[in-house]
């Protein structure tokens, strides 16, 4: 008789694993896409104002660290913002948020 061993497999294992998928590969891409687009825009558009994250946070009513973790976040994909967060940081640099939907 053969017994298959029940192996446990960690967080970036399971991932490795659904990703050999083609069709979750494909969305995994395509959010990651979008995800970084919008942090491209944002650290664009802070660069090309000239302003570092302190006075960003400054004119949004919060310190820096915040506005370190909300540009971290978008890298990483671990968080995504409320659209709140994105307009305050919009108007911060003199910009507005648009979402269309296609």
């Amino acid at each position: 008789m053969t017994t298959k061993t029940n192996k446990t497999l960690n967080h970036k294992q399971m991932v490795a694993k659904m990703l050999k998928n083609s069709a979750v590969k494909a969305e995994v891409d395509k959010l990651n896409r979008e995800e970084f687009a919008i942090l491209d825009e944002i650290l664009a558009a802070r660069k090309e104002a000239g302003l570092s994250q302190a006075q960003i946070a400054k004119r949004m009513g919060t310190q820096a660290p915040a506005i370190a973790r909300l540009e971290s976040a978008l890298a990483t994909g671990k968080h995504s913002p409320s659209l709140n967060t994105l307009r305050k940081y919009a108007a911060a640099l003199g910009k507005r948020v648009e979402l269309h939907l296609v």
